[in-house]
């Protein structure tokens, strides 16, 4: 169950009825992801893996961190590492990781809660989960969004965001069987939290079971949809998607999910064993990507440079002076 949820979604703004004329974007492609193990060795699923780049235009890469409940011990994180060029999104929907960083940002990011990191022309971070989680074990469930930079933002100032939970803008579908978390971006003349570089929508929803939801996308904006949990149906004719499959759009402006309706239910309220996605759309950069690694740039040379310049210490800078910890 996410943490971010509501008692009722009467009390909760809606979302506007689409326009007769809205374009329903059809389905592309409905890709699964595999899963695998990242940083001390925590596990993760790849989201993006098999999709082209110019499909995910401005995104770059996604992993959905666990679901998992942690024993006594278990908890994993990351240890220091540099990134440069593109902007890294962390969202934590159940659960608790420590942040810190090279330009003195960070804290702790818990339930609902997101951190969204620019790492410009170069920052070092580390992502750990605190200690008293370690001890005890718990829950972890998250989100991590790298999001790309245009070649005239690559060498931006750092930056870090702290974006606490209530701060997330929430909203009902015009039935009330869905409930929408918009953390950056605009929907339904509702704007997000989080700043952005490059302009993106980035949505969490939870439907009930049998619910539809219909969201107003930006024409111009690419668009996917990554089930968390359950399953339903995406697109005009309701392909299924299921949980750890993504969801790659065609045009139009307009997106359509639904939640399978569940015999041993009735219709509840969106916190229980309904549909959870991630919804994301951005505006395609477009331009040449050469990334390997925690680097995302333009070109080969420019890749070879953040390597030697992460080796030379001068990328940036752990608070304790030690790049490679």
């Amino acid at each position: 169950m996410p943490a971010v949820t509501v008692d009722s979604l009467l009390t909760l703004d809606r979302l506007p009825e689409l326009d007769s004329t809205a374009i329903v974007r059809p389905v592309q492609s409905v890709t699964t992801a595999p899963s695998g193990l990242e940083g001390d060795g925590f596990p993760v699923k790849r989201a993006f893996a098999g999709v082209a780049l110019q499909d995910l235009d401005p995104f770059v890469h996604m992993d959905q961190m666990g679901e998992v409940d942690y024993g006594p011990g278990e908890p994993r994180g990351t240890p220091w590492h540099p990134h440069r060029g593109f902007e890294t999104v962390t969202y934590m929907i159940d659960g608790v990781f420590e942040h810190a960083d090279s330009i003195g940002g960070g804290g702790v990011i818990r339930d609902g809660a997101t951190q969204w990191m620019t790492a410009g022309a170069g920052i070092l971070h580390i992502e750990r989960p605190p200690e008293s989680l370690v001890v005890s074990g718990g829950l972890f469930h998250g989100i991590q969004l790298w999001v790309n930079l245009p070649a005239s933002d690559k060498w931006a100032d750092p930056r870090y965001q702290d974006i606490g939970a209530d701060a997330a803008v929430l909203l009902s579908s015009p039935d009330g069987g869905a409930l929408v978390r918009l953390i950056a971006g605009q929907l339904g003349g509702r704007r997000g939290p989080g700043l952005t570089h490059t302009p993106i929508t980035f949505v969490h929803a939870t439907l009930a079971p049998g619910s539809r939801l219909l969201l107003p996308w930006d024409p111009g904006f690419n668009a996917l949809v990554y089930a968390l949990s359950g399953d339903g149906t995406i697109g005009p004719l309701r392909r299924p998607l299921n949980a750890g499959q993504l969801g790659v759009f065609g045009p139009g402006d307009a997106i359509e999910v639904g939640a399978t309706t569940r015999p041993r239910s009735a219709r509840v309220a969106p916190n229980g064993d309904g549909l959870d996605v991630v919804v994301l759309g951005g505006r395609p950069i477009r331009e040449p990507i050469a990334a390997y690694g925690p680097f995302v740039m333009n070109t080969r040379e420019e890749l070879a440079q953040a390597f030697e310049d992460y080796r030379a210490g001068t990328l940036a800078t752990s608070p304790a002076g030690d790049t490679r910890r």
